[in-house]
C-alpha cells in the first residue's frame, strides 16, 4: 500500500487533485463578484434560489455560490478565504469529512457549504462541541449569512420552546450536539405538532467531528422524567460504603480469584467499575440485615450499594464532576466544561450527591433515549471537519458512511515537535515542567500548558504561584473567562494552563488578537453586545450610533494591531508559542489537537509532552517491563528517561484505549440499533397523529385485529365444546359483550363456527363505533381517537423503555449459557415490542368503544412524558457483570410466544396468557 501511495499519491491527495478544477473555477469568479455592490451581491441569494426552483442543482450552483459567499465573508469579516479553505468547503458540501489542521480556519470554511445548502430553505445545522463555539459561530459567522439575506439561529440549553422553534426555523442553525439530540427526543414527546421545535434533519456540518461522533458517542443521551422520591437508601448505602476497605487494581482478570483479597470492594480502573468481594458482601448482609445478598428481593439494596461504591471508587471530584452551590455538576470528559442540568442516570448522580453531602435530588425515570450515532445517521447529508480524523477513518466509514479527506495546509508547517520527556515519578515530571515554564517565561516565550484534569491544573497552578510565575488557569471552574484567557495566550511572556484544550476553537495569535482586544475595550467603554456586533459588521447602515461605534472600533483595532505586530515578531524570534502537554491523553487525536495550537498559518512554534510512569495511561496500559527496566537502571525522580525506548509503549497504550473505546461504542450502538428500529415505528405513529391525519381507518383496523386475535386465542381447539367462551365474554364484558352472550346449547355448539363469533363481535363494534360518531360528531371523534392513541403509545412506550433497559442489564447472563447476549436481546426485545403493540391496540380499542362525551368539557391532549432533565448513562464504561456468589434467579415469566407452562402445547399468549395484557379488564 505504501508503494502504491508513493506512486499514485494517498487517497486524500488523489481526491484533492479531483477537486482543484472546481476550486480553480471559484477563484476565477472572484473579480466578477468583487465588482458588485453590496446590494447586487446580496441579491444573488434570490437569483440562486430562483435557479434552484427552475431545476438546477446545488452542484450546478456551487462555484458561483461559493464565490459569492467568499466575497461576502471578505466584506463582512475582512477575511479572504484561502484556496485550501475552498477545497475544504467542497468536501463538506459533498457530505464528507475534511481534516484540516488547527489554525486553518475551519469555522470560516463552513460558510461556503452552509450558504449553498441553505438556499433550499430546508435548514442547515452547524453542530459544535460547546455553547461557546455555537454562540461564536452564530454571532461572528452568522453576520455573513445575514448580509446575504439568510437568517441564523442559535440553540442553547435552557431556552424556551418558542425560542428554539424560531432558531430552528432559521436558514442556518448553530447548536451543540447534545442540545440537537435532546430536542429531537423532546419533540417526540409533545402532543401537538406546533409544540415541536425541529423541522427535519436535512444537512449537518459537525465541527470537531471526531470528538462528537466518536469520543462522545460512547454514552447515549437520556431524557428523564419524574420517578419515585429518592429514598434514604442512598444515605444508608453511602454510610455503609464509608466503612469498607477499598482495593484498586488496573484490571479485573476473570481467571483470577479475588476472594481472599484483604478488602471489601475492588475498583477496576480500566473498566471504571467497582465490585464487592465476598467479605464486602458479608458486611452488606450484616449492615442491612439480609439473609442472602444475591436474593432477587434484595436487588434494590444491591443496586444502591453498587452505585455507592462506584461513586466512591470510580467517580472523582474535580475530574468527573465538581461541587458548587448548585450541587453536583458533571464535567464534560472531552472539553473540560461544566454541564449544568445534566445528570448521570441509574441513581449514580444521587450516589455522588450522598457522597458529597449535598441535597439528594429526586430519582428520574427514563422517558426517551438515543445514541449520537443513530441521531446523526438521520440526516440526509452529514459532513464534518476536524484537525484529526484519519486515525478513525474506518469507524467513520463503518458507522456513518463518511470518508476522510486530508486538506493541505495554507502555509508549510514549521512547528518543532520535540520528543517526549519521560520521568520515573509524577513529582519529577512536574518539577521538570515548572523548570521548562520558567525557562520560557524568562525569555518571554508564551507557554500553553495542557492538563487532563482540573485537579492537576490546580496542582500545577499552585507550584507556579510558589515560583512567582504569573499565569492564567482555564478549566471547568473558570470557563466563563475562557475567551478572555485564550485571547491572551499568545502574548509575550503569557503562561496559560488549560484543562483539555482540544475543541476550544479559539485561534491563538502570536502577540494577541487585535479584534478581540478591541471588542473587550468597547465593553469597558460601556457598549452593548448588540452594538458591538453592529460595530464589527460591514453591512450597510445609516444608524448614527452604529456608525460611531464602527469608527471607535476601527481606531481601537488599528491601535492594538500596531502594538501587536512588533511583539508578534519578537515572539517568532523566540520560537513562537510553546505547547507543553503534562501527560498523554487516552486519545492520540486530543494530543495532536493540543500540539496544533502552535504553528498556525506558518508561524513557528514548539511542542513537547512530559510523561511519568505514574501517569494513568502508563500505569494502566503501559508495559510492566518498562518499570522493571527503569528500576534496574536506578534512575532518580529528576533524571529523564530516553523517550525513544518508550515511544512504542506509549503509542500502543493509546491504541489499546482507543480499541477499548471503539468496542464500547460498538456495544452501545448494537443495543441501540434494536431500540432504534422500535423507536422509528413508534415515532412514525406519533407523527401521524400529530400531523392531524384521519386515523379512523387505523382505529377500525385495530378493532378488527383485536377482536379476531381474541377470538382466535379462546377458540384454538377444533372442538367448539373446548372453547373458552366464558373468558372471551369476560374480556369484552360491559361494553361489547352482555351476560347472555356465548351461552350455547350442545346442539348450537356443534353448528357454531369461529367466524360467526368474529363477525358478531365486529358487527357490534361497528355499531358502537357508529353511535360514538353520532354522539361526538365526526371531527370531535377524530380528535378523541388521536388523544387516546397518543396517550396509550406514550404510556406504554415509556414502560417498554424501562423493560428493555432491564432486559439489557440481565441479558448478559445469557453468556454463561453460551448464548450471544445481543442476539437474545434482539429476539426477546422483538417479542416484548410485539406484546407492547398488542397492548396499545387492545387498550385503544377498549377506550374508544367505551368512552362517553362529557358536556362542557373541551378536548385536550395531556402530555404523559414530562421531561424534567437530561443526562447520560451512569458511567462511561459499560456495566461489568461479575459476582462472587451464585445469583438466585427468579422464575422467568413466559414470553407471549413461549410454550404455555400448563402443558397444553399452545403459545402462552394463546392459552393462559390470553386476556392478560396490560389493558386489563
Amino acid at each position: 500500500m505504501k508503494i502504491f501511495n508513493r506512486i499514485f499519491g494517498t487517497y486524500s491527495e488523489r481526491q484533492i487533485k479531483k477537486l482543484r478544477k472546481t476550486a480553480d473555477r471559484i477563484e476565477s469568479l472572484e473579480p466578477h463578484y468583487k465588482a458588485m455592490s453590496n446590494a447586487e451581491l446580496r441579491g444573488m441569494t434570490e437569483v440562486f434560489k430562483g435557479r434552484l426552483a427552475a431545476g438546477e442543482t446545488r452542484d450546478d450552483l456551487l462555484p458561483e455560490a461559493f464565490a459569492a459567499a467568499r466575497e461576502a465573508a471578505m466584506r463582512v469579516l475582512g477575511k479572504r478565504l484561502f484556496y485550501v479553505q475552498l477545497l475544504g468547503g467542497i468536501i463538506l458540501h459533498q457530505g464528507r469529512i475534511a481534516e484540516m489542521k488547527t489554525g486553518e480556519g475551519k469555522t470560516y470554511v463552513a460558510i461556503l457549504p452552509a450558504y449553498l445548502n441553505a438556499l433550499t430553505g430546508r435548514g442547515v445545522h452547524v453542530v459544535t462541541v460547546n455553547e461557546y463555539l455555537a454562540r461564536y459561530g452564530r454571532d461572528e459567522v452568522g453576520r455573513v449569512y445575514e448580509f446575504m439575506g439568510l437568517t441564523t439561529g442559535l440553540i442553547l440549553h435552557g431556552q424556551t420552546p418558542e425560542e428554539k422553534r424560531e432558531a430552528y426555523a432559521a436558514d442556518i442553525t448553530y447548536g451543540t450536539n447534545n442540545e440537537f439530540g435532546f430536542d429531537y427526543l423532546r419533540d417526540n414527546m409533545v402532543v401537538y405538532k406546533e409544540h415541536m421545535v425541529q423541522r427535519g434533519h436535512i444537512y449537518a456540518i459537525v465541527d470537531e467531528v471526531d470528538s462528537i461522533l466518536i469520543d462522545e458517542a460512547r454514552t447515549p443521551l437520556i431524557i428523564s422524567g419524574a420517578g419515585e422520591e429518592s429514598t434514604d437508601l442512598y444515605d444508608r448505602a453511602d454510610s455503609f460504603v464509608r466503612t469498607l476497605r477499598r482495593h484498586v487494581i488496573k484490571e479485573l482478570d476473570t481467571k483470577v480469584d479475588y476472594d481472599d483479597i484483604d478488602a471489601d470492594y475492588i475498583v477496576d480502573e480500566k473498566a471504571r467499575n467497582a465490585v464487592l468481594t465476598k467479605g464486602g458482601i458479608r458486611k452488606a448482609e450484616a449492615f442491612f440485615g439480609l439473609v442472602n445478598y444475591a436474593d432477587p428481593e434484595n436487588s434494590t439494596i444491591a443496586h444502591h450499594i453498587n452505585q455507592a461504591i462506584r461513586a466512591h471508587g470510580v467517580m472523582h471530584r474535580d475530574e468527573d464532576y465538581v461541587v458548587n452551590e448548585n450541587g453536583v455538576i458533571i464535567v464534560d470528559a472531552f472539553t473540560g466544561r461544566l454541564m449544568p442540568g445534566r445528570r448521570y442516570s441509574d441513581g449514580l448522580h444521587q450516589a455522588i450527591e450522598a457522597k458529597e453531602h449535598v441535597k439528594i435530588q429526586k430519582e428520574n425515570k427514563t422517558l426517551a433515549t438515543i445514541t449520537f450515532q443513530n441521531y446523526f445517521r438521520m440526516y440526509q447529508k452529514l459532513a464534518g471537519m476536524t484537525g484529526t480524523a484519519l486515525t478513525e477513518e474506518n469507524e467513520f466509514r463503518e458507522i456513518y458512511g463518511l470518508d476522510v479527506v486530508e486538506v493541505p495546509t495554507n502555509k508549510p508547517m514549521i512547528r518543532t515537535d520535540h520528543s517526549d520527556v519521560v520521568y520515573k515519578s509524577a513529582k519529577g515530571k512536574y518539577n521538570a515542567i515548572v523548570r521548562q515554564i520558567i525557562e520560557c517565561h524568562k525569555k518571554g516565550q508564551p507557554v500553553l500548558v495542557g492538563t487532563i484534569t482540573i485537579e492537576k491544573s490546580e496542582l500545577l497552578s499552585s507550584m507556579l504561584r510558589k515560583q512567582g510565575i504569573k499565569h492564567n488557569v482555564l478549566n471547568a471552574k473558570y470557563h466563563d473567562k475562557e475567551a478572555e484567557i485564550i485571547a491572551q495566550a499568545g502574548k509575550l511572556g503569557a503562561v496559560t494552563i488549560s484543562t483539555n484544550m482540544a475543541g476550544r476553537g479559539t485561534d491563538i495569535m502570536l502577540g494577541g488578537n487585535p479584534e478581540f482586544m478591541a471588542k473587550a475595550e468597547l465593553r469597558k467603554l460601556g457598549y452593548s453586545e448588540e452594538l458591538i456586533i453592529g460595530a464589527t459588521s460591514m453591512s450597510e447602515t445609516d444608524d448614527p450610533e452604529i456608525l460611531e461605534a464602527r469608527r471607535v472600533f476601527r481606531e481601537l483595532h488599528e491601535k492594538f494591531k500596531t502594538g501587536i505586530e512588533p511583539e508578534a515578531e519578537k515572539i517568532k524570534e523566540l520560537g513562537g508559542l510553546f505547547v507543553l502537554g503534562t501527560e498523554r491523553h487516552e486519545s492520540r487525536r486530543i494530543d495532536n489537537q493540543l500540539r496544533g495550537r502552535a504553528g498556525r498559518q506558518g508561524d513557528p512554534g514548539e511542542s513537547r509532552f512530559y510523561i511519568s510512569l505514574e501517569d494513568d495511561l502508563m500505569r494502566l496500559f503501559g508495559s510492566e517491563r518498562i518499570m522493571r527496566v527503569v528500576d534496574a537502571l536506578g534512575l532518580d525522580d529528576d533524571t529523564p528517561i530516553n523517550a525513544g525506548i518508550l515511544s512504542n509503549s506509549i503509542e500502543n497504550a493509546q491504541k489499546r484505549i482507543e480499541d477499548n473505546n471503539f468496542k464500547r461504542r460498538k456495544n452501545v450502538l448494537t443495543y441501540d440499533d434494536v431500540m432504534n428500529q422500535q423507536r422509528c415505528v413508534i415515532y412514525k405513529q406519533r407523527q401521524a397523529v400529530l400531523e392531524g391525519e384521519d386515523i379512523s381507518g387505523t382505529i377500525r383496523s385495530m378493532i378488527n385485529a383485536t377482536l379476531r386475535n381474541a377470538v382466535q386465542a379462546y377458540t384454538l381447539s377444533d372442538n367448539p365444546a373446548e372453547w373458552n367462551l366464558d373468558a372471551l365474554r369476560s374480556q369484552f364484558f360491559g361494553f361489547l359483550c352482555r351476560e347472555e352472550d356465548f351461552r350455547y346449547t350442545e346442539d348450537e355448539l356443534t353448528r357454531l363456527k369461529r367466524e360467526d363469533i368474529e363477525n358478531l363481535l365486529i358487527r357490534r363494534a361497528e355499531e358502537i363505533y357508529q353511535e360514538k360518531e353520532k354522539l361526538f360528531g365526526p371531527d370531535r371523534l377524530r380528535e378523541v381517537e388521536r388523544i387516546v392513541l397518543l396517550r396509550n403509545v406514550d404510556r406504554m412506550w415509556m414502560d417498554h423503555i424501562d423493560a428493555m433497559e432491564d432486559l439489557k442489564d440481565n441479558i448478559r447472563f445469557q453468556a454463561y449459557a453460551q448464548r450471544d447476549p445481543i442476539n437474545e436481546y434482539r429476539i426477546v426485545g422483538a417479542e416484548m415490542f410485539d406484546a407492547m403493540v398488542e397492548d396499545i391496540r387492545e387498550q385503544t380499542v377498549r377506550t374508544i368503544l367505551s368512552i362517553k362525551p362529557i358536556e362542557n368539557r373541551a378536548l385536550r391532549r395531556v402530555q404523559i412524558a414530562r421531561p424534567l432533565g437530561e443526562g447520560f448513562e451512569g458511567n462511561r464504561a459499560p456495566k461489568t457483570i461479575r459476582t462472587t456468589t451464585t445469583p438466585i434467579r427468579s422464575a422467568k415469566r413466559p414470553g407471549p410466544n413461549d410454550p404455555c407452562s400448563c402443558g397444553s402445547g399452545k403459545k402462552y399468549k394463546k392459552c393462559c396468557g390470553a386476556g392478560q395484557s396490560s389493558a386489563g379488564g
